[in-house]
């Protein structure tokens, strides 16, 4: 597969386009203002694709420089049965049916030591709702892989499953986010928060908790000291005005814990889900969302290029759209690969480190907090 090649002083052009909304929006970008909901939805709209990666890539190399982050970690996804029955999952099945299956520790156990190297710094844990795993089971998940692989940062559970988590155990947040903290949990990814729109919730994922709910844990879990990092699901049936309005009540939670690490926009998948009707989202849309994200969320450090999802091909464009971070090696991902993605299940460091150098960026390994990672024939250290 051959790699895009790019300038590598692209931010240094001159800044042009015949969108009146965007002539105003360089000046503020220029001048470091915070752009409004107003200039959110014109970023949207705009068909001037060149002039809004151009301002994305200003904000992004005023952040980063040329620098490009990745980093070497492996999914684990212990359990696909799920309480829930959203109409944009094909990942999740009822207990008992057919695919169904649920992974005993030792399993985990196994499956991780199977893919796993001195190279791998994080592990990514994320599953179903299961109705019939007490917490006990989570606890124990964590210490064991502590115990095993104790140099590695295990990143885990979604809002969603610690509101879950809460709920089936008669807990409240705070003491369910504690007991996974001391058990081992170091941050958590930022999935299952979809839209925070209620019109789109109660159609596509009303079984899930709400908007309001998913930012409440976030908030709980920040407030702990926990990191970590948010997302958005894309390109199914939600508007401009959503897409905004989601952004900015991430700003504003960042605003008040600094505890979001990434932004993620996630593509919505349609194969094998209830909405398989719709398209998928085209590359356009895709950099065009990076691009947003990257100048609306000014208190986010990094926005992320989920190359699992956009293809590495267009993760190698976002690098120039606002984007300064690919993800991971992964080994191995279930719940997208589930809904039709095309992508390989894992790519090596030397092929994510080829993608970045290739797309004219600096390659920078990192750990799950951003800090380099520096290896040699025999050793790995983090910079601290």
């Amino acid at each position: 597969m051959p790699d895009v090649q790019f300038p590598i002083t692209a931010a240094r052009h001159e800044f042009f386009t015949d969108d009146a909304r965007l002539k105003r929006i360089h000046e503020k970008v220029i001048a470091g203002e915070r752009l409004d909901e107003s200039d959110g939805l014109a970023l949207y709209r705009t068909a001037d694709m060149l002039a809004l990666g151009w301002l994305a890539n200003y904000v992004r190399e005023r952040m980063h420089g040329n620098v490009a982050y990745f980093n070497v970690n492996r999914h684990i996804n212990h359990t696909n049965v799920c309480v829930a029955a959203c109409r944009l999952c094909a990942f999740g099945r009822k207990k008992g049916t057919e695919g169904a299956y649920t992974m005993a520790l030792e399993e985990v156990f196994e499956s991780s030591a199977s893919g796993y190297t001195e190279a791998v710094t994080e592990f990514h844990i994320v599953g179903g709702l299961h109705p019939d795993l007490p917490l006990q089971y989570f606890l124990d998940m964590l210490s064991g892989l502590k115990q095993r692989f104790p140099q590695v940062h295990l990143k885990g559970f979604t809002m969603v499953e610690i509101s879950f988590f809460a709920k089936l155990n008669k807990m409240t947040i705070r003491e369910v986010l504690l007991k996974l903290k001391e058990a081992g949990l170091d941050s958590m990814p930022g999935g299952g928060a979809e839209i925070f729109s209620e019109r789109v919730r109660a159609i596509i994922c009303d079984h899930k908790i709400d908007g309001s709910e998913w930012l409440e844990v976030a908030r709980e879990a920040h407030l702990l000291g926990i990191k970590s990092n948010a997302t958005m699901l894309y390109g199914h049936i939600e508007g401009d005005e959503d897409r905004v309005d989601h952004l900015l009540k991430l700003r504003a939670l960042q605003d008040e814990t600094k505890g979001f690490q990434t932004f993620i926009g996630l593509s919505f998948h349609p194969d094998h889900t209830v909405l398989q009707h719709l398209p998928w989202t085209t590359g356009v849309l895709d950099l065009k969302q990076i691009a947003v994200a990257r100048l609306m969320l000014d208190n986010f450090p990094h926005i992320k290029a989920y190359w699992q999802m956009l293809t590495p091909k267009i993760a190698q464009i976002a690098l120039r759209f606002g984007a300064d971070d690919i993800d991971g090696t992964v080994v191995e991902e279930k719940i997208y690969h589930d809904a039709g993605a095309t992508t390989p299940q894992g790519l090596s460091r030397q092929d994510l480190i080829r993608l970045i150098e290739a797309a004219g960026r600096v390659p920078v390994e990192r750990d799950t907090l951003y800090r380099a990672v520096t290896r040699t024939e025999n050793s790995v250290t983090v910079a601290v």
